[in-house]
């Protein structure tokens, strides 16, 4: 009812005193509240022409279906939010100054789930890079540099192990995290995800049968290294959680975790004397194939009919100010996605942020397929039985039969 009701609010655009009232969403649950104490209410308090409202909790798509939408959307640029520029549902934003300040590599980011032609519909405006978490004390007692070949990985896999250390703590019960941590680091490692998603799509009913553009021919070596991977960890990996690894990473229960900044606050909170850092994970023994996965965690956009275009736009330049991007991807362990962002200062993410700096940055196979294939629980299957012919087969049987579905 409530989101019902913020329908008509926003169709008459005013707020107290004259000011124009717009709808914000925002819903990345750890931001929330930075956003109103840290973002809007200064906003708010700076001048008497807008008053921003933040909604954190309605549907994006409900509200288009609708023709409701929300005045303008800073959330998480993934598939779905692909669709809404596919569909051209999103007005254009490339003649705004800020758009000229996004890195052209970053905003290319946009056009791989959609429409490369509307990418300027949507402005990334916080990246963060996932790879390997590590405790630094473990590393530093047993001799282990940060590896930068498979080799050295395996290796450093090897001299944990043999000191009865988990070379890897990983959470089987969640499907999510294999998603986002095996299969997309080793995938994004070896392979050129963006181009391989492009040619399964040219290649339409045929994607996933032929013998040159399917899972089979492209991720069997894949795969194979993460398979590998698995004897190195927990051997209750198939029960434990995310929850549960966060806090038996902070205790120590493991040299390395594959997660992304979103947990370090998690290990911070149950152990903030724990020294942690991050690096890519080497998937090949060419250093220079190093990489990080990236996520555009937070992007910009104004739906079409949007009551408040202009003051979208507005609010838009505030939060694409220096002082006030800069400091939320400072201090939410995330990088600004413009030509002069500062180079990233925290210890615990510096590493990787180097390597998105440097342009050596994919986002993760996983990413680009749709819902619709459960490929998280064909991957907890996966990781349990050691099949890697029947995961491929399934991915590649889903994929043609999605690709006949949507056929038009």
């Amino acid at each position: 009812m409530g989101a019902l009701a913020a329908g008509p609010l926003s169709a008459c655009g005013s707020g107290g005193g004259g000011r124009t009232t717009l709808r914000f969403y925002q819903s990345k649950p750890e931001v929330i509240g930075y956003f109103d104490e840290n973002i809007i209410a200064p906003f708010n308090q700076s001048q008497s022409d807008i008053v921003v409202t933040h909604d954190a909790t309605s549907s994006l798509v409900a509200s288009l279906v609708r023709e409701a939408p929300h005045d303008l959307v800073c959330n998480n640029y993934n598939l779905e939010p692909g669709t809404f520029v596919a569909r051209d549902v999103l007005t254009d934003l490339g003649d705004l100054p800020e758009a000229e300040q996004i890195r052209p590599d970053v905003q290319e980011l946009v056009g791989q789930y959609a429409t490369p032609e509307r990418a300027s519909h949507v402005l990334p405006y916080s990246i963060t890079a996932a790879g390997v978490i590590y405790n630094v004390p473990l590393f530093d007692e047993h001799g282990v540099e940060v590896p930068t070949t498979w080799s050295e990985l395996i290796d450093a896999c090897e001299t944990f192990q043999s000191a009865d250390i988990t070379p890897f703590y990983m959470t089987f019960a969640d499907p999510w995290t294999i998603q986002q941590g095996l299969f997309d680091y080793v995938g994004g490692g070896m392979l050129d995800v963006a181009q391989f998603y492009s040619e399964l799509e040219a290649a339409g009913t045929d994607g996933g049968t032929t013998s040159s553009v399917s899972f089979r021919d492209r991720f069997d070596p894949v795969v194979a290294k993460m398979l590998e991977l698995v004897p190195y960890t927990n051997p209750d990996a198939a029960s434990r959680s995310y929850e549960d690894g966060n806090t038996a990473f902070a205790r120590g229960d493991g040299a390395m975790y594959l997660q992304g900044p979103w947990a370090i606050g998690q290990i911070a909170a149950a152990n903030p004397d724990l020294e942690v850092g991050t690096f890519p994970l080497p998937a090949t023994d060419d250093p220079a194939d190093l990489k990080a996965r990236v996520n555009l965690d937070l992007a910009l956009w104004i739906p079409k009919g949007a009551a408040n275009p202009e003051a979208a736009r507005t609010f838009l330049s505030y939060l694409m100010t220096p002082e006030v991007m800069h400091t939320y991807n400072a201090d939410n362990l995330a990088i600004s996605p413009v030509e002069d962002a500062p180079e990233v200062e925290d210890e615990r993410i510096a590493r990787l942020g180097a390597y998105v700096q440097d342009g050596a940055f994919y986002q993760g196979p996983g990413t680009y397929i749709p819902t619709a294939i459960p490929v998280g629980n064909y991957l907890q299957t996966l990781v349990l039985s050691r099949n890697g012919d029947e995961f491929l087969r399934t991915l590649d049987n889903d994929w043609n039969r999605l690709a006949q579905r949507t056929l038009v």
